[in-house]
């Protein structure tokens, strides 16, 4: 009997661990479908109603072949807020990219010398993936925030007046072909729905195998659960 009972155990904690491991990446994809909300292309409509033209959003139906809204953030939207909704896009998309080249490279390189002597903390010693996070010590932190603060607030500033994502005021590649100036716009909202989906699925990732992708590649590790027979 008490090898059933504990048996009965193993089995409730695998189904467990299992469901906690599933809601995890579930968890992912969801917070992702934010990464394809869809963009404004300037447009001669007067109408400030969605209806009247999300299907014509530059990259709204690339991914999905229609609109992706499933939370509804452009129903009844004003052009004010879908402008919004551009800006935070690809700014979302940007950031997103370089913390996906961030993450990868936490596993090939590393700076030398000391990320703190305070602390005698060296770059060295901060670990891939997202270990990094405990690792650097809290004025390290604040000091990136004071920087991001900076760039924010200061040199890459949305203007009211300039097109969403149009930040620098020095050596930005301008385009007067507007067939190439649209394909360009595109791709950079693609690439970086592309690495929100990625950044998030590495984390979560990591998060469930303890592994970070780098180390998973070298493993032969390719499954997303590979302590849990499923």
């Amino acid at each position: 009997k008490s090898g059933f009972v504990a048996n009965a155990h193993t089995k409730r904690t695998h189904l467990s661990d299992t469901m906690y491991k599933q809601l995890l990446v579930t968890l992912a994809l969801v917070a992702g479908a934010s990464a394809f909300a869809p963009v404004v292309k300037p447009t001669a409509r007067t109408s400030t109603r969605v209806s009247a033209g999300v299907e014509d959003m530059l990259g709204a139906d690339v991914e999905t072949a229609g609109v992706w809204d499933p939370f509804g953030y452009s129903k009844n939207a004003d052009a004010a807020t879908l402008k919004r909704y551009r800006c935070v896009e690809i700014k979302h998309g940007r950031i997103a990219q370089i913390a996906t080249i961030g993450y990868i490279m936490g596993d090939v390189w590393t700076f030398p010398g000391y990320l703190s002597k305070v602390d005698n903390v060296k770059f060295a010693d901060v670990p891939a993936g997202m270990g990094a996070l405990t690792a650097v010590p809290l004025a390290g932190w604040a000091q990136i925030f004071l920087f991001c603060g900076l760039l924010e607030k200061k040199f890459f500033k949305q203007d009211d007046d300039a097109a969403p994502g149009d930040l620098a005021k020095f050596n930005w590649v301008r385009y007067d072909d507007a067939e190439l100036k649209e394909r360009k716009l595109l791709s950079e909202i693609k690439n970086g729905r592309l690495a929100m989906m990625a950044i998030m699925g590495m984390m979560v990732q990591e998060k469930v195998t303890g592994m970070t992708t780098i180390a998973q590649l070298k493993a032969g590790n390719l499954s997303p659960f590979p302590h849990i027979d499923l």
